[in-house]
């Protein structure tokens, strides 16, 4: 079996990531895109009953609305994430860490884009969220990109993944 390390694979998973990444900002940008078109001040659509509903909600902040004011904030550590994982797929050689950063990347810019394009612009735009849950929160599919993404690296780091290693050996993880 060929070498995991070698340059072809890390060429290989760059790819993915960066397919991932382009289809998570593809959808989350489609969608917002419609949303805003067709649903933008009106009721909420309900999808689920109450429990889950389409309602499009402009949010300066973060998870939660939290930090409303410090947009900028959340802008400045957008880029220095996407920034991050660029620098880090460079020695990437695992798939699933390949997927794990790609969903991270493509949620990040997705939101990133809201926040430089959208209202009232220049780093302090508000992203747009429309996936309302019931006694949670409103969110869009960058945020659920995001969170599929830092699930699936917590689940790699303490299943021994590596980023340039297949798997680490069980006696090397602990």
């Amino acid at each position: 079996m060929p070498s995991e390390s070698n340059g072809h694979g890390t060429r290989r998973r760059v790819r993915v990531l960066w397919l991932v990444a382009a289809v998570a900002y593809a959808v989350d940008l489609g969608s917002k895109l419609a949303v805003v078109a067709g649903l933008e001040g009106r009721d909420p659509v309900p999808v689920l009953g109450s429990w889950l509903e389409l309602r499009v909600q402009r949010n300066p902040g973060a998870a939660f609305g939290m930090g409303s004011a410090t947009t900028i904030v959340f802008t400045l550590i957008a880029l220095a994430v996407a920034a991050v994982i660029v620098r880090v797929s460079r020695r990437l050689t695992s798939a699933p860490w390949a997927i794990a950063l790609g969903l991270l990347l493509g949620g990040a810019v997705g939101n990133l884009t809201d926040r430089l394009f959208r209202s009232p612009g220049g780093m302090r735009g508000a992203v747009v969220d429309f996936i309302s849950v019931r006694d949670f929160s409103v969110m869009n599919l960058a945020d659920w990109a995001i969170t599929c993404g830092g699930v699936l690296i917590v689940v790699l780091s303490f299943a021994g993944h590596e980023l340039g290693d297949a798997r680490l050996p069980r006696e090397q993880a602990g």
